[in-house]
């Protein structure tokens, strides 16, 4: 099977006024993929004529199959049908049998039906209408130029129904599908993405099947691995071989793959050890803590949490001493320190780990916006106290903090524990 360049254009104003997602898109890219077809564009055009056409246009010069969601009903700015004509030239005709389910839905409703609801019937003459029983307006496929384009409704279940029911398997005839697409995202913390990219540098520039995509998020950087072969299974051969070689080099830094996320794998890793774990939070404000217990079976190794924002309430309530406050201010490794100790201590945990520091935007005991101390209590003789600055915003550095508290904790629990660990 050749390669086929397939690209999905959405139709609708409300979906660039961000009214409603484009959903669309992601599912179908998902059927095509499974299928072993690859999406290369995703597009969202307006409800304008001119702009309908320069995208359609743009389509067909270097698209092989072009899916077109949305603009197929009744009202004036539904244009699909006649911004494609641009590019076909053929006679719109009344479908005979979508025009009888229009008029159907309207009896049934005991409703009028307006002269404007024909539209929904009009077909390309030279098309393949594919009945619509979830609505009223039909899809249709029409070859152009050595091009496939398929027509869906824009309601989900219509769309969805449509693509099922007669458009994968068209697609499986037309292009002789024996292909399957796997791909697996590898999931990495501690490491940056430009460090990663260097570490791979000789896969990634050398890539072929399967290929290599580094994808970076807040805190943290996955690598999208996808192969293509004639079965699912050796598709997933191909991917197991690449992530063995990949962690060889890179594997201290990954902590899962797809769904996973780094609160899991640290719960994961406290269940393990049978640890648990308790908080003392200031400029964080309990959000660790939050996206603890967010994981369900958080409540077999989380003890507690303790926001304590101003100095008073870290005396009061965590027990931090009065005079190490006065000397040496709240944002300091040493109240990091015994904050964390205090936690540990007050809910008889296994792991006090606090965050304190200045989120911003103004400074804080003479410490810049995004100063932040993190530290971890382990047990009673093992102590880590890190001083870092996050740049952004007052959430960016809330978030990121979280973030590195999880990161901490990852890589600790990872490499186990022992007396001599001790640091500042």
């Amino acid at each position: 099977m050749k390669t086929v360049n397939a690209e999905i254009i959405g139709i609708g104003t409300e979906l660039l006024l961000g009214q409603i997602a484009n959903t669309n898109a992601q599912w179908i890219s998902a059927q095509l993929a499974s299928q072993g077809i690859h999406v290369y564009f995703h597009g969202v055009v307006g409800d304008n004529f001119n702009r309908c056409v320069e995208t359609f246009e743009s389509a067909q010069n270097r698209s092989d199959l072009v899916i077109v969601t949305g603009g197929l009903g009744p009202t004036e700015d539904d244009m699909t049908r006649d911004a494609a004509n641009k590019l076909f030239g053929q006679t719109l005709l009344e479908d005979a049998e979508s025009l009888k389910r229009v008029e159907h839905f309207y009896q049934k409703n005991n409703r009028i039906m307006s002269p404007n609801n024909r539209k929904q019937a009009l077909v390309f003459e030279h098309a393949k209408v594919l009945q619509n029983h979830e609505g009223m307006a039909p899809g249709m496929i029409v070859e152009h130029g050595g091009v496939l384009w398929i027509f869906l409704p824009g309601v989900p279940s219509e769309m969805k129904y449509l693509m099922e029911k007669h458009v994968l398997p068209y697609l499986c005839d037309y292009y002789d599908l024996n292909t399957e697409i796997v791909s697996e995202m590898l999931r990495f913390i501690g490491i940056g993405e430009s460090q990663l990219e260097h570490e791979l540098q000789h896969m990634i520039s050398s890539q072929t099947n399967p290929t290599i995509a580094p994808l970076a998020s807040e805190g943290e950087v996955g690598l999208r691995l996808t192969a293509k072969g004639e079965t699912k299974e050796e598709a997933e051969s191909m991917i197991a071989s690449l992530k063995k070689r990949i962690l060889d080099i890179v594997g201290q830094y990954y902590y899962g793959s797809d769904e996973t996320t780094i609160q899991q794998k640290v719960i994961e890793l406290l269940k393990k050890e049978q640890l648990t774990i308790a908080a003392a939070e200031s400029l964080t404000g309990g959000r660790f803590t939050d996206q603890m217990v967010s994981v369900p079976g958080a409540s077999s190794v989380c003890e507690g949490s303790m926001v304590t924002y101003t100095p008073a309430m870290k005396e009061k309530l965590l027990g931090v001493p009065g005079d190490l406050i006065n000397t040496f201010g709240t944002i300091s490794e040493e109240c990091a320190m015994s904050m964390a100790v205090n936690a540990q201590r007050l809910t008889s945990s296994d792991i006090g780990i606090s965050f304190t520091g200045v989120a911003g935007p103004d400074a804080g005991e003479g410490k810049e916006p995004g100063t932040v101390f993190i530290s971890i209590r382990i047990k009673k003789d093992q102590e880590l106290v890190r001083r870092f600055h996050f740049n952004g915003g007052r959430e960016t550095v809330r978030n990121r903090a979280v973030k590195k508290g999880y990161e901490l904790l990852f890589h600790k629990l990872k490499k186990g524990f022992s007396s001599s660990a001790h640091g500042r």
